[in-house]
């Protein structure tokens, strides 16, 4: 199989620095990118990878990350937009967006689109580390995308992994024919920095002996994101699909809104001064 370009956010800790240490060594040329300059540094340097520093809650580094790739990979293979996390009190970003939106949903819709040629010059597989939660705790409003009504950790984490889903099956509509290939997929209850910076709950469940009862390693969950790279679409896994223990799962019944897809990504470009096609 020819070398592949690889490129995974959110690579410096958790899934991320889990998959990239699987993809490793298989001849492919991998690319990460991380939030802290010394952690992503540290992993590229244990896996022999490219790598670049960007923070989602600044759409400026985003912006500017796809302007760097671009230069150095014409051509990519495989974006995983792993990166993403749940916040605590609501904020909103020097770019005026609620921060669990911008980070998990903007962030990386800016990047995909940004990243298009090279994606369509690599026929690329997308993939979408997406949640559970979508199904557990979305009460997701199209009208109401900052997350202005009622705030809560979790309602809005939730929101923004429906938003990944449905940004998924929307990516697969609109580039398919192109040659992009989309999935997202739930990658478990993992042992990481995960829910670090939440006020919810969540945290004693990360970050508490509790975790050993109820989550699994990086290391298992990032088998599944391996197995979408490193798949062949429409045989290993189908396009457009969101994944629950490798197999395609329903999560909620608006993950499978298609006209609530074409919706979300309009608004989307439109808040972000993209193009709509």
């Amino acid at each position: 199989m020819p070398q592949q370009t690889i490129v995974i956010t959110g690579a410096s800790d958790g899934i991320g620095a889990a998959a990239a240490r699987q993809l490793a060594g298989g001849g492919n040329a991998l690319v990460l990118i991380g939030r802290s300059p010394g952690r992503t540094a540290a992993v590229a340097s244990e896996v022999g990878a490219d790598h670049f520093v960007a923070d989602f809650a600044d759409l400026a580094q985003v912006r500017e990350l796809a302007r760097e790739l671009l230069t150095v990979y014409p051509r990519i293979d495989v974006l995983a937009n792993n990166a993403g996390g749940i916040m605590g009190d609501r904020q909103v970003t020097r770019d005026g967006f609620e921060l669990t939106f911008q980070v998990n949903h903007l962030a990386p819709f800016l990047l995909t689109h940004l990243l298009l040629p090279a994606l369509t010059a690599g026929n690329a597989t997308v993939i979408q580390s997406a949640s559970i939660a979508a199904k557990r705790f979305a009460r997701f409003d199209i009208d109401d995308l900052q997350n202005e009504k009622d705030y809560q950790p979790q309602i809005a984490y939730g929101n923004a992994k429906l938003a990944n889903i449905l940004f998924t099956r929307e990516l697969h509509r609109r580039y398919h024919d192109q040659g992009i290939n989309a999935v997202a997929f739930h990658p478990g209850v993992v042992r990481s920095s995960f829910a670090s910076d939440t006020t919810h709950l969540m945290r004693i469940a990360y970050h508490t002996p509790l975790k050993y009862l109820i989550t699994i390693s990086p290391e298992r969950s990032a088998r599944e994101l391996v197995r979408l790279a490193e798949g062949t679409p429409g045989t290993t896994w189908q396009p457009g699909e969101y994944y629950e223990r490798r197999k395609p799962a329903a999560s909620s019944p608006q993950s499978r809104d298609l006209g609530l897809a074409r919706q979300l990504w309009d608004r989307s470009a439109e808040m972000l001064a993209l193009p709509t096609r």
